[in-house]
């Protein structure tokens, strides 16, 4: 247990400093505010030029106060470590050069900094606070779900830079917004390389199910099934391959039972037998 817990800081520490990182060589000196509470710092270091781990780290002392009253300390503890790092990662970055003027390289490289950092984060099971806990606490007093919650504060930051600067720099704010939740997702789950096969035929699903054993390595799992329209039982094979695997199983099916009916879909993330580890 201690173990975990200490690679999980570790992951916290390297999440928090590669942000860092990129807000201070991508998206603070050319005004990108993409959201949370260190949008709101970008925009307050320009207007009054206020560190924005100083806004960080005080915006987020009132949060964890409500937070630790209405959601309860677990919440608060989990977020804790992720906060008091991202500030201090902030100033301790701030030397470091301007990469580029371009405000399109910037909020695209930028975002793609920011979304790994957080995703580091998040799957090192912390948070940085911000805008993560007003969502929480949105949803516990209104009702709103968690996501709605948070690109709505996000949005409101957002539109901050947008009067505060200009509309164009906002534009690139939103642009990079949605390139770090992208790079969230696929820090978070891992690039999709794998298929979700739902294969339905009427009487062939034992010789199915031996050619993919055979041929792919592949295990299957067999589900019960009946036609809406006939009534009629329908065996169902479900079976997870690698992308390079679907056009032989398409085959496979088709010299068996051309009258079968296939789904071939995309999977967010495999675990287990075959994949990778749980």
């Amino acid at each position: 247990m201690l173990r975990k817990y200490i690679w999980d800081l570790i992951g916290i520490i390297i999440g928090t400093a590669v942000m860092a990182v990129s807000f201070n060589m991508f998206l603070i000196p050319n005004k990108i505010a993409a959201g949370g509470i260190s949008g709101l710092g970008v925009i307050l270091f320009h207007l009054f030029q206020v560190p924005v781990g100083l806004t960080v780290l005080l915006a987020n002392v009132p949060l964890f106060i409500l937070a630790w009253s209405v959601l309860g300390w677990r919440i608060v503890a989990h977020s804790l470590a992720g906060t008091i790092l991202l500030p201090f990662m902030l100033e301790l970055t701030a030397f470091l050069p301007l990469v580029t003027k371009d405000l399109l390289l910037a909020s695209v490289f930028g975002g793609i900094g920011a979304g790994l950092g957080i995703g580091l984060v998040f799957r090192s099971q912390g948070t940085t606070g911000g805008t993560a806990l007003v969502a929480q606490l949105f949803n516990r007093f209104w009702g709103f779900s968690s996501g709605q919650s948070l690109i709505g504060a996000d949005l409101v930051i957002i539109v901050a830079a947008g009067f505060f600067f200009d509309a164009e720099v906002a534009l690139f704010a939103l642009l990079s917004l949605f390139v770090s939740g992208k790079v969230i997702d696929i820090v978070q789950e891992g690039f999709s390389f794998s298929k979700a096969a739902l294969i339905i035929s009427e009487k062939k699903q034992d010789a199915i199910t031996e050619k993919i054993f055979e041929e792919l390595g592949r295990g299957a799992t067999f589900l019960d099934g009946r036609g809406a329209y006939s009534g009629d039982q329908k065996g169902i094979i479900l079976c997870i391959v690698s992308q390079s695997q679907v056009t032989r199983l398409k085959n496979i099916v088709r010299e068996i039972d051309p009258l079968a009916f296939v789904i071939v879909s995309n999977v967010g993330e495999v675990l287990g037998e075959g994949f990778g580890p749980i």
